[in-house]
């Protein structure tokens, strides 16, 4: 199976998807949501500079960021028992608003409230990649996420939480690219990845595809990413490429058909605008489409590597945040054992 050359339809459905959504301005393509986040350029250390609680076991963390330039507000899930335990990092999707769609939608929160471990759940990464981007982007801004999730965040947050040192990471759409993009950097310093509806190449025609069309939906300029697609950049992000490093942690990879379930008919119904919720729709069912085909090609280079991995295909499921919520569980499921926990019945 080759897993390079010509866009394939899992590109093109994602364009469709682009096409399908609704004229509204945070989901047409060239469009920024809003001014990208201010820089200050004093900020030049790292720390902890407020903790609000939220609610029962939930705080937001304002960081100062000396990479970024700019106050980073993370929300913390505190696990039951007593510390030390573990820590999952949760990673949004595009939209990347303050308050992650896992909070806001995912039903994170409630699904973790009786779990041991700790959540931690950035905020704000719009159409980032969660990646080191090369330049300043007048949409975007400036973005250094990875410096951010794996330098300056996992001091302050573990410390605070008392963790055990024991990490996974998991995330949905560009979430899971994300999530698998740093496992694959970082070898060792995540016991589990989970990818969630995702893709995982970049340096393919597919893959610059996909990450091209994420980070145009909102306003960004991808070259300001990794630089022009001949840059070395994008090899060096691709974890299709870059697949052997993520021997040794345990994976977990879920995709769906596109076809909705009960509940994403119900959420539609339930829409103010029915209309407007079908034409998302569309948009939903292409891309995870597309998204299925992605994880299709990544699993079978981690068959290749004869590297193990959790494989869970859904014969139902859109891009929508009734499916992720509903495909949590089954992700822990994946993840709790590689940190030493029970798996959850």
């Amino acid at each position: 199976m080759s897993l390079r050359g010509p866009i394939s339809t899992a590109a093109m459905a994602i364009v469709l998807a682009a096409v399908a959504a609704p004229a509204v301005a945070d989901d047409v393509p060239g469009v920024p949501s809003g001014p990208p986040p201010a820089i200050d350029p004093s900020m030049t250390r790292t720390g902890l500079l407020a903790v609000d609680n939220v609610g029962p076991q939930h705080d937001r963390l304002k960081i100062a960021s000396a990479a970024m330039r700019r106050v980073i507000e993370v929300d913390v899930l505190r696990g039951a028992g007593a510390a030390p335990r573990p820590t999952l990092y949760l990673l949004d999707g595009v939209d990347g608003d303050a308050t992650s769609g896992w909070l806001s939608k995912g039903g994170a929160a409630k699904y973790f409230a009786d779990k041991p471990v700790d959540v931690v759940v950035p905020g704000g990464g719009t159409g980032s990649m969660y990646s080191d981007w090369e330049r300043h982007d007048t949409a975007l801004g400036l973005n250094r996420w990875e410096t951010f999730l794996t330098g300056e965040l996992p001091p302050i947050v573990e410390s605070l939480l008392k963790s055990d040192g024991r990490r996974a990471i998991a995330g949905v759409s560009m979430g899971a690219q994300a999530a698998m993009m740093l496992a694959q950097r970082h070898p060792g310093r995540y016991r589990a990845v989970a990818g969630m509806s995702g893709c995982y190449s970049t340096a393919d025609p597919l893959g610059h595809a996909v990450t091209t069309i994420t980070v145009a939906s909102r306003g960004g300029n991808v070259e300001n990413l990794w630089g022009p697609p001949s840059s070395p950049e994008w090899a060096a992000h691709d974890s299709v490429l870059g697949a052997e490093a993520l021997r040794g942690t345990a994976i977990y990879l879920s995709a769906a058909t596109g076809a909705p379930t009960d509940a994403d008919l119900v959420a539609i119904a339930q829409s103010p605008s029915v209309a407007d919720a079908l034409r998302l729709a569309g948009g939903g069912t292409a891309l995870e489409a597309g998204a299925r085909s992605c994880t299709e090609r990544f699993a079978a280079r981690l068959g290749e590597l004869n590297i193990p991995a959790t494989i869970d295909y859904s014969p139902t499921g859109m891009h929508s945040w009734p499916d992720f919520e509903a495909g949590l569980p089954r992700a822990w499921q994946a993840l709790a054992p590689a940190l030493g926990l029970p798996i959850p019945q």
